[in-house]
């Protein structure tokens, strides 16, 4: 009797210890399943971060600072200027419509042979056909910068030169005056985007110098006034796009 007491206490134990070490098997497998899941939702979390990352990074608008890299792309190939040879050393003249105002102009092959070369090559390739003219300042400095495809003064024509040509001394830059825009203190950064003095103005100088002159209105510039800059810039800010919004319809020269 005492022997089947004591052989029944045994089994009952080794049951429990069983069942004690299923437990403890089912509860590891529970949790490494929630761990595995926890994992997963913190992985999903972190490639989606990550995605938002690359986002704001390729998507950054006009003015969003410059990201830095943790790797260095493969550069694109940039376009060549042409060459200031094609400016011929002389004048060239011509006529450049905005919306239905035209400006008669001459632009200076020998003063600026870089910059003219390249304008005039954009002219006659049709470039600046249908672009805006994004930029109206009327307080201090008095011009109409045009020439950007993307209208926001970000594009230019797949390629950039300098140096800088015929900058005045003096930093006085009279009406009706044509000149190249540049980011500031990069002289090799000119392109496609100029701008028109529609009032006597003094531009000072960076540490690159002063602006590129390629040439200046001969008529039409009260007319520019009366359209278009009388207008003012939008909200009555003294720099930001036309009121009246301009477009180039035509820039001849010859």
């Amino acid at each position: 009797m005492a022997s089947n007491d004591r052989q029944a206490r045994e089994e009952r134990s080794r049951l429990r210890t069983y069942q004690a070490r299923q437990e403890v098997h089912r509860r590891a497998e529970r949790r490494r399943t929630r761990d595995n899941i926890v994992a997963g939702v913190v992985l999903v979390v972190v490639l989606a971060l990550a995605t938002g990352a690359q986002l704001v990074y390729f998507d950054g608008g006009p003015g969003t600072p410059e990201p830095v890299p943790t790797a260095t792309p493969t550069p694109t190939p940039e376009a060549e200027a042409p060459s200031p040879e094609l400016a011929e050393d002389r004048a060239w003249v011509g006529a450049l419509t905005l919306n239905d105002t035209v400006l008669s102009l001459e632009l200076d092959g020998q003063a600026a042979p870089q910059a003219v070369a390249s304008t005039v090559t954009l002219a006659q390739e049709g470039f600046y056909d249908g672009v805006a003219c994004h930029r109206l300042t009327t307080e201090g400095i008095f011009v109409l910068q045009c020439g950007d495809p993307n209208g926001d003064g970000s594009g230019g024509p797949g390629y950039s030169y300098g140096p800088i040509e015929n900058a005045p001394a003096d930093d006085v830059y009279p009406a009706g005056t044509i000149a190249m825009a540049r980011q500031l203190g990069a002289p090799e950064s000119q392109g496609s985007q100029f701008f028109i003095v529609y009032e006597d103005s003094t531009i000072p100088s960076d540490a690159a110098g002063g602006y590129t002159v390629i040439g200046r209105v001969t008529s039409g510039l009260e007319d520019l006034r009366s359209t278009i800059t009388d207008q003012g810039a939008a909200d009555g800010a003294p720099d930001g796009a036309p009121v009246r919004p301009v477009s180039i319809t035509e820039f001849i020269v010859e």
